[in-house]
C-alpha cells in the first residue's frame, strides 16, 4: 500500500519523471509513492532518478503493459 499515487499511463518520458519529481518534492521521508505507467523507458529513467536524488525504488511490476513502481522517499 502506498501513500499516494500518480497515474502517468499514456504519456511518455520525460513526462512520467518530471511528474514524479514533482509529486516527490511534496512528500515527507519515509512516505511512499507509487507511480502507475505504461512507458516501459520508466522502468531505467524512474529507478535512474531515484537513484541520483537518494530515493528508494521498493517494487516494480509489469501486467499487460501497465508497469507499476513503488518509490520510497528519502531525505
Amino acid at each position: 500500500m502506498s501513500d499516494q499515487t500518480l497515474d502517468v499511463r499514456g504519456q511518455l518520458c520525460p513526462i512520467p519523471v518530471i511528474r514524479c519529481q514533482g509529486r516527490i518534492s511534496g512528500m515527507s521521508s519515509g512516505e511512499t509513492l507509487e507511480v502507475l505507467c505504461t512507458d516501459p523507458g520508466t522502468l531505467h529513467d524512474i529507478p535512474a532518478w531515484c537513484r541520483i536524488h537518494g530515493h528508494k525504488v521498493r517494487d516494480t511490476a509489469e501486467d499487460g503493459g501497465e508497469i507499476r513502481i513503488l518509490i520510497e522517499v528519502c531525505d
